[in-house]
């Protein structure tokens, strides 16, 4: 069946939504701590700024804004900004390549693009003091009606251009409101992950604005930092970051009591047990999982622990497994231009992710990526569980498992350690046919942008290529 695009461009006839939903509340409350604080009637002023600057380049109602912005006030300020003009935000990770970057402006041609003309604050700070510059690019419409127009992650292979509408938006927010355990209002969110993805930007800015929860990005990308922004007030905080920020606190050691600290939550891929439990011992607060995608935002989540590795699915959003394979409920198709028509068809999305649904209690178990699964000699291996194994060796700070003509590891050490030593290790704890044929140890795995690491046969080749 043929993915159905949306019609109209909802954004032309009611950009009031932001107003509505994300900026509302009392002037004097604080949305964003960087650490000097922003309050709503500055923030309202500067989105004002920001939207006059916007037209006067050429942006208009049902055109698009590119933002190639680093995590910043600039970005939020133009965001919101773009919204209210009613255009569609088209979000560039600051990270990619300007060839990246050509090609994706080539295809989803905006009317003006917002890039930094100075920048300052070096490569570790999470937020970036930024001056930003807004030049004309295009004199077209938007391409479709979407709000947002995201690229995803690219850990298994190129990036797709996925669309999300307004009211994709409203109602993820609004979703959000309705898990148990999220930060509430007063509260604060510790924001680790970037906003041009969809865990930071639904989860932490949209959501932090609409709930009145306060946004604190650390000063720095360092545990200390994070746990020095936990601990700088006396409200409750939840830290929010994908698996890579675990293990970076896991290895920091808390000068005092935290108290404020409620809990940390957690989205990106699946966590090694072996992290979990040195987070939740040095801590003693809960490891919540969420599982999403940037197609549909937040699927399910555990926000306690009490499930792990099983998730409850998120008010409004149905999960079935069909033959193996998750499948999520989303209106709409979510992917702009030529897509895999297989991917979504009558209101259901494949996840090509594997996993079961418990028929009694609800509760999602993913299992990993569908193409985990392979046949060695006859007998099936889930390569997942062989990369958990791997994973949980000591010495080993990551490791990713794949299928290239055999079973390949590799692997991220954290200590001197060689291969020999990684393969007498396995023979002790996997049957032979599931045990790596290759080893390759590298001294930093490839991730993507959102830190997820990287299972491209080919980018993992080239990096332990010498």
């Amino acid at each position: 069946m043929a993915t159905e695009q949306p019609t109209g461009n909802p954004l032309e006839t009611d950009p009031e939504w932001v107003d509505e939903v994300l900026l509302s509340g009392p002037a004097d409350g604080v949305c964003l701590r960087l650490p000097a604080p922003v309050d709503r009637a500055t923030l309202r002023r500067l989105v004002a700024d920001a939207q006059a600057g916007l037209v006067a380049a050429g942006l208009r109602p049902g055109g698009a804004a590119a933002l190639r912005l680093p995590p910043s006030l600039a970005y939020v300020v133009h965001l919101l900004a773009t919204w209210r003009v009613g255009a569609q935000a088209i979000l560039l990770d600051h990270r990619l390549t300007d060839h990246e970057v050509d090609r994706a402006l080539r295809r989803l041609t905006p009317q003006v693009v917002v890039a930094p003309v100075r920048a300052g604050g070096g490569a570790l700070r999470v937020f970036v003091d930024v001056t930003a510059g807004v030049t004309g690019y295009a004199d077209r419409p938007a391409g479709s009606g979407h709000a947002v127009i995201q690229l995803s992650s690219g850990s298994t292979g190129p990036s797709k251009v996925i669309g999300r509408t307004a009211g994709d938006l409203v109602a993820e927010v609004r979703r959000y409101t309705r898990i148990d355990g999220v930060a509430l209002p007063g509260e604060r969110i510790v924001l680790l992950p970037s906003m041009v993805h969809v865990l930071g930007l639904v989860g932490g800015l949209l959501y932090g604005l609409h709930a009145g929860v306060e946004l604190v990005p650390p000063e720095r990308l360092s545990g200390d930092a994070v746990l020095a922004a936990i601990a700088a007030a006396d409200t409750p905080a939840t830290v929010l970051g994908v698996p890579f920020h675990i293990g970076l606190l896991a290895s920091t050691r808390p000068g005092g009591p935290l108290p404020q600290f409620k809990r940390m939550t957690t989205g990106g891929e699946l966590v090694p047990a072996a992290v979990a439990r040195a987070f939740t011992d040095r801590f003693g607060v809960p490891l919540g999982n969420m599982y999403g995608m940037t197609e549909v935002g937040v699927i399910g989540t555990d926000l306690s622990g009490r499930h792990r590795p099983a998730i409850a699915p998120a008010p409004g959003i149905e999960v079935r497994a069909v033959d193996g394979e998750l499948w999520v409920s989303c209106p709409a198709s979510p992917y702009v231009g030529l897509s895999d028509p297989t991917r979504w068809a009558d209101g259901w999305l494949r996840t090509r992710d594997a996993g079961t649904v418990d028929p009694d209690t609800g509760l999602v178990t993913v299992r990993g990526r569908l193409d985990s699964q392979v046949s060695v000699g006859g007998m099936k291996v889930d390569l997942t569980e062989v990369e958990t194994c791997v994973a949980e060796l000591p010495g080993v700070a990551a490791a990713v498992v794949l299928w290239d003509d055999g079973i390949t590891a590799y692997v991220q050490p954290d200590r001197p350690l060689s291969e020999e030593v990684l393969d007498k290790l396995l023979a002790e704890r996997l049957a032979g046919y599931k045990r790596p044929r290759v080893l390759r140890l590298l001294d930093q795995l490839p991730r993507t942008t959102t830190g997820k690491l990287v299972r491209s046969p080919d980018a993992l080749r080239s990096a332990a290529t010498p």
